[in-house]
């Protein structure tokens, strides 16, 4: 098994209703994702999937995020609000319906939001 780790950053501001707790006031994160590629084979040229497929589809994403105020994206509601855990999914799903297209045989296992240096949240793919 093979797995392979692309960083990248956003900037964005969110309000999580919380009832009572501070993130219920508008506020914004420096945002670090680290995204997690996984793949049993390699391919002819010994790679499992080109690092600059990984970053390009994963800037093409995070361009939908960055800068922008997070609860007036159609892709959060009131039922899924763009906590870092729902970010962090977001950004599993979507990278994993661009792998897709790529037809490898990669796949996203796990994405990481740190919404701060000591506090992060993953999505994990199960099917990986």
């Amino acid at each position: 098994m093979f797995e392979l780790k692309v960083i990248t950053d956003f900037a964005a501001a969110h309000q999580l209703d919380l009832t009572g707790r501070k993130c219920e006031n508008l506020h914004g994160h420096n945002w670090k994702i680290e995204v997690l590629a996984r793949g049993k084979k390699l391919d002819k040229s010994g790679v499992l999937l080109d690092f600059g497929i990984i970053k390009q589809n994963l800037k093409n994403v995070i361009n939908r995020l960055d800068h922008k105020f997070l609860n007036e994206l159609q892709l959060f509601t009131k039922e899924i609000p763009p906590s870092s855990e729902n970010i962090a999914r977001y950004i599993g799903l979507e990278m994993e319906k661009l792998l897709n297209k790529e037809k490898t045989e990669a796949t996203i296992s796990k994405v990481t939001a740190w919404e701060s240096d000591n506090a992060a949240a993953s999505w994990i793919n199960s099917a990986a």
